[in-house]
């Protein structure tokens, strides 16, 4: 909600955004209560709610170093050429605990040059060897992913992408991760959940965004749960990557420096027995939404 909130807030024209929302078809909350909940919250907001069917990938997942990771909506994103209508063939995907402090036109915008299928925010002084094994790094056939000439791999996060799903289906992006967590299966060639294979199969192949749409990591390290602060330079998109989400912090009374900047656009407070309900501010639900447009 916050999300929303937070895109509908700073859009320069929120009439033109449709929002796609991806629930897992077995959670304890029903996308049907999920779309409830959203249109009580949002009541003039163009938007659908996808059931993303988990035994799509299921037998695909590989224990990771969280068990968060391991949840199969992280792997709803690999999907989207095929949950989403034909009709739909550029989407901007955004995780859940993000929040967007600029207007989100200008990402949607941004050019994807030659047969390039998304963009992101590269960081190419990235460690890459971290994210994978050593059985990977010593097998030529598969560290030759990155190793050829033609690509050299930048680390990016696929929380914030901007996605062509015309050239993500044409050219069946989605077998081509799945295959590399097959690879994984057998041979456990790294120690995180769904990035991975994504980096295996773009890494090197990214339109590079300004850094300014990807301020992650805030939700701070991802062992000992310690806060980060912001990096330097202008800001976008504030991304609680990581262990720690803001709404558990502020919760817990317990929050980083960084959770102030979630706080405004959280639209849920709690009532004296723990339980949550919508904030209904009228400062959030003016009249909009038509169109096509953003994940």
């Amino acid at each position: 909600m916050a999300a929303v909130h937070s895109v509908l807030k700073h859009a320069t024209c929120p009439e033109s955004i449709f929002f796609h929302f991806i629930a897992a078809e077995f959670d304890p909350a029903s996308p049907r209560v999920l779309a409830q909940l959203v249109r009580s919250t949002f009541p003039s907001l163009n938007f659908k709610v996808h059931i993303f069917r988990e035994d799509a990938v299921i037998n695909l997942i590989s224990s990771s170093i969280r068990q968060a990771l391991e949840n199969p909506l992280n792997y709803a994103r690999n999907y989207l050429g095929d949950m989403l209508d034909l009709c739909v063939d550029r989407v901007i995907y955004l995780d859940s605990d993000v929040v967007v402090v600029d207007d989100i036109h200008k990402l949607w915008t941004a050019t994807l040059s030659g047969a390039r299928v998304i963009g992101a925010p590269e960081y190419c002084h990235t460690n890459f060897t971290k994210y994978f094994t050593d059985v990977f790094w010593s097998d030529p056939d598969m560290s030759g992913a990155f190793t050829s000439a033609r690509r050299k791999p930048c680390y990016f996060n696929t929380g914030v992408m901007v996605m062509d799903l015309v050239r993500w289906r044409e050219g069946n992006y989605r077998g081509r991760i799945e295959k590399w967590m097959e690879v994984q299966r057998k041979t456990r060639i790294y120690e995180l959940g769904s990035l991975p294979p994504f980096l295996l199969v773009f890494a090197g192949d990214v339109e590079a965004m300004d850094h300014r749409w990807n301020q992650h990591g805030l939700g701070g390290d991802n062992v000992r749960g310690t806060c980060r602060s912001l990096h330097p330079g202008p800001v976008s998109l504030l991304h609680w990557s990581g262990k720690g989400k803001p709404w558990v912090r502020l919760d817990a009374k317990k929050p980083c420096k960084v959770d102030h900047l979630w706080e405004p656009y959280d639209l849920y407070i709690s009532n004296n027995e723990g339980h949550y309900y919508p904030h209904n501010d009228n400062h959030h639900s003016s009249g909009f939404f038509t169109g096509s447009g953003y994940l």
